[in-house]
């Protein structure tokens, strides 16, 4: 993963405390109200935490896991050793799903933004693109920023793995975008793994392909070569498969609530820690975490770009997973963190929304003469030319980012070159359009016409 993760300390055999000589200690501790645990916090931490009163901090442990046994929930995914995995519906787990239900499922606020269906689909174009980006650098994607939007809304062909890595996300962004009506299938989670693994691994046979008990079974390594995860057998990964889209689909007759975002959250996991492929794991785990939200009508998710918040904490990502695993099997951990991410990446959605409403908002005041002229994408490549004199336009470019027909594109294009805002020159056997000049340039022409 390009950094280095730390191994959290195993915990201690908590039922074996409890047969020790403060077995009554722990008791009367458990039902006491000095044992806080409302922040659910791992044995890596509670060792740090000064104990209540006459507990040692094996015992402290003993006694908060005793408490945690009554609120235990289980999923019907199992752990390789046959154990169902478990997680306690927190008070900070359900103000946050509650939050995200409220936010990614409602009405997004873009005052300016929201004006037409065309400022929408730009603004998801970027996403997904953004979202392509980071989800690919999580996994050694090298490529800028700058370049890898240059190609993908350009529409050249990727030169490096990289780029290729990168192109694969967005392509499979877009995929599940057509398909979120659909139930998952074994046959989906394949096609979508073929998509963001093309041209990109050792092996192009491996491309949405389960792991067979001829293969070498991958493992998750640290960076010392410690081994930090060992999935299933591959034997078992076809019946794994079919029954994460099982739970996936709500079809695994598992009666007790689970609230929406959770079950993405553990979707997400279970790609994870299954480890179904050679390669590309992680990748498809956000693909169907993203495919999940946006099915069970969370569709501001589209927006989102949850792997920049991934990227910025690359330590405590592969850490939830092992904390997870170390602790029986407890989802909680995985859950909490993934939760907070959704939470910060709706952050980051409003804030660049409100960003983004106030610049509009100067640049039709700038253009207010002329806006009863020019259409919503034309205002956006207006926007665009104000920002960044350099920025160039092509009829491929502003179709993609716009979702729109290439002559349609032509004709927004050909319609700001007549007003004088652009000019054209030819490259290859194509055109590529540019700002009259720097930006305060395009306000004057755009004002004095």
């Amino acid at each position: 993963m390009g950094v280095t993760v730390k191994v959290p300390m195993p915990p201690p055999d908590w039922a074996a405390i409890l047969h020790g000589e403060g077995r009554d200690r722990i008791f009367s501790a458990m039902v006491g109200a000095d044992l806080d645990d409302s922040a659910y916090l791992p044995w890596d931490k509670v060792r740090y935490r000064t104990p209540p009163a006459g507990l040692t901090a094996q015992e402290f442990w003993a006694a908060l896991k005793l408490r945690r046994q009554s609120g235990l929930r289980t999923v019907s995914l199992l752990s390789k050793d046959g154990k169902a995995f478990s997680y306690t519906l927190t008070d900070h787990l359900l103000r946050r799903c509650e939050e995200i239900a409220a936010r990614a499922s409602g009405t997004i606020s873009m005052p300016e933004l929201a004006v037409s269906q065309g400022d929408r689909d730009r603004y998801v174009v970027s996403s997904l693109i953004e979202e392509a980006i980071t989800s690919s650098q999580l996994e050694g994607a090298s490529t800028s920023r700058r370049v890898a939007k240059e190609m993908l809304v350009s529409g050249r062909r990727p030169v490096t793995r990289s780029e290729r890595m990168i192109l694969n996300n967005y392509r499979a962004m877009e995929r599940i975008r057509e398909v979120t009506e659909e139930r998952l299938t074994p046959e989906l989670v394949l096609e979508l793994h073929r998509i963001v693994t093309d041209g990109t691994l050792d092996d192009p046979e491996d491309a949405g392909r389960l792991q067979q008990e001829s293969d070498e079974r991958v493992r998750i390594f640290g960076d010392d070569d410690q081994i930090l995860h060992v999935p299933p057998p591959a034997a078992e990964l076809a019946d794994r498969l079919q029954a994460l889209c099982r739970f996936a689909n709500g079809e695994d007759g598992d009666t007790a609530y689970l609230p929406a975002p959770l079950r993405s959250i553990v979707l997400h996991f279970m790609v994870g820690y299954d480890h179904y492929f050679a390669d590309g794991n992680g990748r498809t785990a956000r693909i169907l975490f993203y495919w999940s939200m946006l099915r069970q009508g969370y569709w501001v998710t589209e927006y989102l770009t949850v792997s920049r918040i991934l990227k910025n904490a690359p330590a405590r990502y592969p850490g939830a997973y092992l904390l997870t695993e170390d602790d029986d099997g407890d989802l909680t951990y995985f859950l909490t963190f993934h939760v907070d991410v959704c939470t910060r990446a709706l952050d980051d959605l409003q804030r660049h929304l409100q960003r983004k409403s106030a610049e509009l908002r100067d640049m039709r005041a700038l253009l207010d003469r002329r806006s009863n002229d020019f259409n919503p994408r034309q205002l956006a490549a207006l926007e665009s030319a104000l920002r960044d004199p350099q920025s160039e336009f092509t009829v491929h470019g502003h179709a993609t980012t716009h979702r729109i027909s290439g002559e349609t594109a032509r004709v927004d294009l050909l319609g700001l070159e007549e007003a004088g805002l652009f000019v054209r020159s030819r490259r290859s056997k194509s055109y590529v359009w540019r700002p009259a000049g720097d930006a305060g340039r395009v306000v004057e022409i755009a004002a004095d016409e």
